[in-house]
């Protein structure tokens, strides 16, 4: 029987890792390279108001560096401190989605150390849903966003949650489907309550796998 046959999983995942770093340094030079073309341009300029609007493009596209720093996957397995790298990446998503918006971004966590590779999931999830809550839960002023991680026995929970309106019955949008793929591959599972007074999404997956 002719045709070209599927590879085996390991190469096939091996494959998709090596194409998801290329890209993710491909975007690397792109952003690197638009910040130095703006970082002379605001050098060269005479206008004030210019340079001061440059400036702001300058620190925005930074912080947006910064994000997708702290979203590359690792290029090698090695046990590091969660709490450390959700504090680093909350802030840079504050500084680069949030705090011209007027979006307060609280944390609660818990010291713990896990393998970079469901760090790096985990920071995926938590990226979605702030992204998603900043996107599409409030109208007015007031607006905040809390995120809290503990330890569950064997699991660890990691919550975030909004004081803003939402439907309650939406519809399944891309958004979920991203964070319900990351979450199974952490073998963990989603739960999202939406009503108006905010939504809550609660993550619960195993320590380790």
């Amino acid at each position: 029987m002719s045709g070209v046959s599927e590879p085996p999983p390991a190469r096939g995942a091996a494959m998709e890792r090596l194409l998801l770093r290329e890209f993710s340094h491909r975007t690397n030079n792109e952003l690197a390279s638009a910040i130095g073309l703006i970082s002379v341009a605001a050098g060269r300029c005479d206008s004030n108001d210019a340079r001061t609007a440059l400036v702001a493009v300058l620190d925005r596209l930074q912080s947006y560096a910064q994000v997708h720093h702290y979203l590359e996957l690792p290029e090698h397995s090695t046990t590091i401190d969660l709490t450390a790298y959700i504090l680093q990446l909350c802030r840079a998503i504050s500084h680069s989605k949030l705090e011209n918006n007027g979006i307060a971004l609280s944390l609660s966590l818990y010291p713990i150390r896990m393998s970079s590779e469901r760090s790096w999931l985990l920071g995926m999830i938590v990226f979605e849903l702030i992204s998603n809550a900043a996107r599409h839960a409030f109208d007015v002023g007031g607006r905040a966003i809390h995120l809290d991680r503990l330890p569950a026995g064997a699991f660890i929970e990691c919550r975030i949650w909004d004081n803003g309106t939402s439907d309650p019955n939406p519809s399944p949008g891309m958004g979920l489907a991203i964070v319900e793929a990351l979450a199974a591959n952490l073998d963990g599972t989603v739960d999202m309550q939406f009503g108006p007074d905010g939504t809550r999404a609660t993550v619960n997956f195993p320590y380790s796998s």
